[in-house]
């Protein structure tokens, strides 16, 4: 029996704590496991009671005659840890422990529930919990509530995954409304030893689940374990769908930061990162998290973006026009035969194009004749139906009608019966049918175009790898001696050197201490030039007035020296000041910002964006952590809005994509190089046409001393 099965469908169970008090944990945990019809052996285990519910009670474990499976664990901390000690000694497989008091309360509790967790361990005894709600299966070759929840789920191929056990109650009775059932249901508290990705393993090889939703308040693995093989599960033929909901997306945490990536970087953006990268579908309310699944776990897929609006309203017609280009789906252009087909079956006041509305007296007949219609043509990958309930409106009817058609059709079909009373009936035909149902049009453009997005991550693109070599040694070199002097912020000159060493253009550039010394340089380098303060503690050198650019003769580059420094004391009269950078004016480009942020948590991300001084204000950055290639960097640069700019408008030539692919990468590599940069700007990076590479005109780098 594998060590999860025991928790999920065990053939004996002991419930330790039961209790003989209606209304005490103990008392409805062991009622539900009774009256919910287990298929097992179910013992009570309380010292002082002689039966539970008229069921022979044990005063330990160890007195059970039989070998337990399943420890149900409902006592306080101290008491808890000696009944896992007894369970353990039983031989028991898999121990939920369902009492609050643990490491959530810290000092004691959290002490025993670490030794509770070393002792699991060393005993290889799979552990759920401590202060969860418990376990559900509802197949009925199990029919398992060990839950203090009372409501039993009907069975379907979504499995849930909470850390929050109240919820859970709430999701449960949710879910009864609205006829979704489910195949696992598990809450797993303070995550001592099973957490999301022990189940997500688990829930990949169960043949009963096809859908996994998550409610998710942190992750406890790493990034690029979690990332790794949450990958592999999503992918392929025979993949997963997960979809998440992740509470707590503050990002308070970023505020203190030095550079933009740090800035920008908080633990949300993070998380979406992970998510992205994993296959894993984000979603921003409970409702949501229900209508994505609902979609997926009817198993039908769009093969493209074209869908098919069928209304007898015009308003809601357009309501779901309108989210589903904002949900990245179009609408399908007909062919000349299915509008001829459509004339034959809707009045001369219809609209015959999409969306197709088949006017508010539209009875059953109307309904399937149009939608048979247009699930014929080719152009089209999807339908969508809306019906509102007139006077006249067949509800039940049409819901047959669409009942039928689906079970002969390969394309996915939604519908959105708006209203509750008037059209329960059909509602819960559709829902019996296992068609995605919902209230309102949006919710079912936007499920829709969840399920196009899945489909586009099976079918992603798999490029081969680029081939990069770095001068790791020369880089280290450089790093090292700001270590050992203490210094923490590498001067722009040494930043420069360092980002060479990566592959990564820069401008030439020479430090100058005076105008004089300034003329001479600018002279010799050639104009147009740039000039920079060159402050440690001046790292914006914009907000500080400290950049003058496009400099062309040495006047300018003398008045520039004398602007530059006097604002620069003026910004920060403590300032040390080295001097004035001339650089050589960058050919011009498109700007991006490349960055690297690195996590407590998480490590290092990378952050790509479109770059320049307003990169904070429109926020166009993504993040990406581990595993960390050229398919990550792809997908990365096409996922921002500012794509199309790089990619060229209006008749502009685009930008050298490819390198900023692989400058992505080579950060990445750089970051797991050097593990003591704690943050990393390249802003702005001018990007040039396409196979002219791109420039460095601006560095920030931040260390940490890893000895701290």
């Amino acid at each position: 029996m594998d060590r999860l099965d025991a928790i999920f469908a065990p053939e004996t169970i002991a419930v330790i704590g039961a209790s003989t008090q209606k209304g005490k944990v103990g008392h409805d945990i062991f009622a539900n496991i009774l009256f919910g019809g287990f298929t097992g052996t179910l013992y009570p285990v309380n010292p002082k009671a002689k039966s539970v519910l008229s069921v022979k009670c044990y005063t330990s474990i160890a007195n059970i005659p039989d070998p337990i499976d399943l420890g149900m664990i409902i006592l306080p901390p101290k008491a808890a840890l000696n009944a896992v000690k007894d369970c353990i000694a039983k031989g028991v497989k898999g121990i939920v422990i369902v009492s609050a008091g643990f490491k959530e309360v810290g000092g004691e509790g959290a002490q025993i529930e670490k030794e509770i967790k070393i002792l699991c361990a060393n005993a290889k005894v799979r552990l759920v919990g401590p202060n969860c709600l418990g376990v559900i299966n509802p197949s009925p070759k199990v029919s398992l509530n060990a839950s203090f929840s009372a409501r039993m789920p009907t069975a379907g191929n979504v499995s849930f995954i909470s850390q929050s056990g109240a919820l859970c109650t709430a999701v449960l009775d949710y879910a009864a409304d609205k006829g979704f059932g489910f195949s696992k249901f598990i809450s797993i508290g303070n995550k001592a030893d099973v957490d999301e990705l022990d189940l997500l393993r688990y829930y990949h090889n169960d043949p009963d689940t096809d859908v996994v939703m998550i409610y998710m308040e942190e992750l406890s693995r790493s990034a690029e374990e979690f990332i790794s093989e949450i990958r592999e599960m999503t992918s392929g033929t025979n993949p997963t769908h997960v979809i998440v909901i992740k509470s707590g997306s503050s990002d308070a945490g970023a505020r203190a930061a030095a550079s933009h990536t740090g800035a920008l970087a908080g633990s949300d953006a993070l998380y979406d990162a992970i998510f992205t990268m994993s296959g894993i579908l984000r979603c921003a309310t409970v409702n949501q998290l229900f209508d994505y699944a609902q979609a997926f776990a009817a198993n039908k897929y769009p093969t493209g973006d074209k869908i098919a609006i069928i209304t007898n309203a015009g308003g809601p017609g357009i309501i779901a026009t309108d989210m589903s280009e904002q949900s990245g789906l179009n609408l399908a252009k007909f062919s000349d035969e299915t509008i001829k087909e459509l004339k034959k079956h809707l009045p001369s006041t219809a609209n015959f194009h999409n969306p197709v509305d088949i006017i508010g007296d539209a009875a059953k007949d109307r309904y399937e004749n149009t939608l048979a219609t247009v699930l014929s043509d080719r152009g089209v990958d999807a339908a969508l139906i809306i019906l509102t309930p007139q006077s006249m409106t067949d509800v039940i009817g049409t819901a047959e009608a669409i009942v039928n058609i689906a079970r002969n059709s390969i394309k996915p079909i939604v519908c959105s019966f708006m209203g509750v009373v008037d059209v329960s009936d059909g509602v819960k035909l559709l829902q019996k049918h296992k068609i995605p149902v919902y209230q309102f049009p949006e919710s079912a453009a936007r499920s829709l175009g969840a399920l196009r997005e899945g489909v586009k991550w099976l079918s992603r693109k798999i490029l081969p790898q680029f081939e990069l070599a770095y001068d790791t040694i020369k880089a280290k070199e450089i790093i090292d001696k700001y270590l050992k002097e203490g210094r923490m912020i590498l001067g722009e000159l040494d930043g420069s050197e360092l980002l060479k060493c990566y592959g990564f253009k820069t401008l030439p550039m020479v430090l100058s201490k005076n105008k004089s010394q300034a003329c001479k340089i600018a002279d010799q380098m050639g104009y147009p030039v740039v000039m920079k303060i060159v402050s440690p503690d001046i790292l914006h050198k914009t907000d500080a007035g400290g950049v003058v650019v496009g400099l062309e003769d040495s006047k300018s580059v003398e008045d520039a020296f004398e602007t530059i420094m006097g604002k620069a004391k003026a910004y920060n009269p403590d300032a040390r000041i080295e001097g004035v950078l001339i650089q050589k004016l960058a050919p011009k480009g498109k700007e991006i910002i490349l960055g690297l942020s690195k996590d407590q948590v998480f490590g290092h991300a990378v952050m790509f964006g479109l770059g320049g001084i307003f990169v904070e204000v429109y926020k166009d950055v993504v993040f990406r952590l581990s595993p960390m290639g050229r398919n990550v960097a792809r997908r990365m640069v096409r996922s921002i809005k500012g794509y199309p700019i790089l990619k060229g408008l209006r008749g502009e030539k685009p930008s050298d994509i490819e390198t900023i692919e692989k400058h992505i990468v080579a950060l990445k590599a750089m970051a797991d190089n050097h593990p003591m940069i704690k943050e990393l700007d390249i802003n702005p990076l001018f990007v040039h046409e396409e196979g002219e590479g791109a420039t460095v005109a601006d560095i920030i780098i931040r260390l940490e001393n890893q000895e701290d």
